[in-house]
């Protein structure tokens, strides 16, 4: 079960996440936060603390036009909340891997929190 709380905060994050709010993002974040990436198994970035954190978001917020990530369940384990997402982006900029600005993202994925003390001290997002 989540509580009521714990949800709000991660509902939060993911609403300051889609309007790039970096700024608000932060200030749900416990300050020994460690985030991490993980794609096809592999971890791709990976910051502890929020300045590093806060580095990350606001070089990958140039990358997108437009970004949103839609919930689609929670459960819970452990200690840790688990939320499928929807994703889909605009890239803003063209990419090594080929695609180029105004392409369309469209995943499906994962995101996992862990909290302390009432502020998110875990993301990792698999995709």
């Amino acid at each position: 079960m989540i509580n009521e709380e714990t949800q709000g905060i991660i509902e939060n994050y993911v609403e300051a996440y889609n309007s790039f709010d970096v700024e608000r993002m932060v200030t749900l974040l416990h300050k020994d936060m460690l985030f991490r990436n993980i794609s096809n198994g592999e971890i791709n970035a990976e910051t502890s603390g929020i300045q590093e954190f806060k580095e990350l978001a606001e070089k990958s917020s140039k990358i997108f036009s437009s970004r949103r990530q839609t919930i689609t369940n929670y459960s819970a384990f452990n200690d840790r909340v688990e939320i499928h997402i929807d994703y889909e982006a605009i890239l803003a900029v063209d990419l090594p891997n080929g695609l180029k600005i105004g392409d369309k993202l469209q995943l499906t994925g994962k995101s996992v929190f862990g909290m302390k003390e009432g502020k998110i001290s875990l993301i990792e997002d698999y995709s």
